[in-house]
């Protein structure tokens, strides 16, 4: 951005839409990683591209939306989505345990987002 850019209320409204795509390419990664676990010959390698271009893209649209939102808002609502959504597909597609703990744990991690959002 130029120095005498002016951010306007709907690039900071594009942004924070980048960065809910960021953070869930932030699971995709993770999700890739845990499918690399159980893989071997050429699934793995697939596994690991998977991981590669989700890593890329998560962190370029990271570093889209922080243009115009505070990093100390942005990096933590992108690990937060990402966490959220790694959990999910964990117990969606892994066979990760559901427990109350964890149901407990990731709604507080939700609310912790929404509050960073609605303080950023």
């Amino acid at each position: 951005m130029y120095p005498d850019h002016r951010v306007t209320t709907t690039e900071v409204t594009m942004n924070w839409i980048i960065l809910i795509v960021a953070g869930l390419f932030e699971a995709g990664f993770a999700f890739c990683l845990g499918k690399m676990k159980g893989a071997a010959g050429t699934e793995y390698y697939l596994w690991g591209l998977g991981f590669l271009i989700s890593l890329g893209l998560s962190m370029t649209l990271l570093g889209w939306a922080a243009r115009s939102l505070p990093i100390g808002t942005a990096y933590p609502v992108w690990t937060g989505i990402g966490a959220v959504g790694t959990v999910v597909l964990g117990i969606l597609f892994l066979n990760e345990p559901v427990t109350v703990a964890r149901v407990v744990f990731i709604t507080m991690l939700i609310a912790s987002i929404i509050g960073l959002k609605i303080a950023g």
